[in-house]
């Protein structure tokens, strides 16, 4: 009986080997952290169009101020180091708690909408201090699943705030709210993933008055960064993974995509991109070292 036991123990292990390598294999496994389609939650289209509530993110904007470091346009990083040595952490935390208890709902839109992308980003750097040091965000490997590790990893998928009753992840926020509410592809601009292949972490905390220009800004200082777009020596196009993941946000076809690009692009960009209608990209990048000091 214990022999058969045994036998049947390492079938099953043998089984359970064998089915990882087939998904290993079959499955459209990216190296990095995969883009979920963006999936609308209805209960977060509810929003009050008259309504004068505003939001105080100056908690938040106290952290931007204290723990973002402005290296070049479009260039930032955070001192996590000081902020978990200094009472920082605890600020962030704060500021996460404070958020959780808003009626969302009882907001207009573009308050609605600065609300979620300063909770995302605070909630990134929490989850960043929760689990400091690390080298990268990817190495905070919290999200459920059997295969989670295997076909992604990071913190994108755990659950962890509540609002208005609803618990939520990071990409719940992105993909369930943000994208499919706005459906703006300058939202890819200022969600930030603690990563130096990222667009930066801003300095100003994300203002309903002034969404407009924060998002124009936003796109124009990741599209002008070699990060972002640049030509190799070969004359071919190397793109931020971001125009992989989410390449139908920015534009379905290459004409739209190089469009969306032309309208942020500065002179060098501009003259690169020329006349083109359609791109010869060579290579996608993505830098996942943690965005620290």
């Amino acid at each position: 009986m214990l022999k058969s036991g045994l036998v049947i123990m390492r079938a099953l292990s043998v089984a359970l080997s064998l089915l990882l390598i087939a998904v290993a294999v079959v499955a459209p496994v990216r190296p990095v952290h995969a883009a979920p389609d963006a999936d609308l939650w209805p209960d977060w289209q509810a929003h009050d169009p008259s309504s004068t509530v505003e939001i105080d993110h100056g908690d938040w904007q106290t952290v931007l101020d204290r723990y973002v470091i402005q290296h070049e346009p479009g260039v930032t990083s955070f001192d996590y180091a000081a902020a978990s040595r200094d009472g920082g952490a605890g600020m962030v935390a704060g500021y996460v708690d404070a958020m959780t208890k808003v009626s969302v709902d009882a907001l207009n839109r573009d308050q609605q909408f600065a609300y979620w992308v300063n909770l995302y980003n605070a909630l990134t750097v929490k989850v960043v201090l929760d689990h400091y040091p690390v080298d990268s965000i990817r190495d905070i490997d919290i999200s459920p699943g059997l295969f989670s590790s295997l076909l992604s990893s990071g913190p994108w998928g755990k659950k962890l705030i509540t609002v208005e009753g609803r618990t939520l992840s990071l990409d719940d926020i992105e993909h369930r709210i943000l994208r499919p509410i706005w459906r703006d592809a300058r939202i890819h601009y200022v969600v930030n993933c603690a990563s130096i292949g990222c667009p930066a972490l801003a300095p100003e905390a994300f203002d309903a008055d002034k969404l407009e220009a924060q998002l124009d800004q936003a796109a124009r200082d990741f599209i002008n960064h070699p990060r972002a777009v640049r030509i190799n020596a070969d004359g071919g196009f190397v793109l931020s993974s971001l125009y992989d993941w989410y390449r139908d946000d920015f534009g379905k076809s290459d004409a739209e995509f190089i469009a969306h690009l032309r309208k942020f692009a500065g002179p060098e960009l501009t003259k690169a991109l020329g006349d083109i209608t359609e791109l010869d990209i060579a290579d996608y990048e993505y830098d996942w070292a943690l965005n620290a000091r």
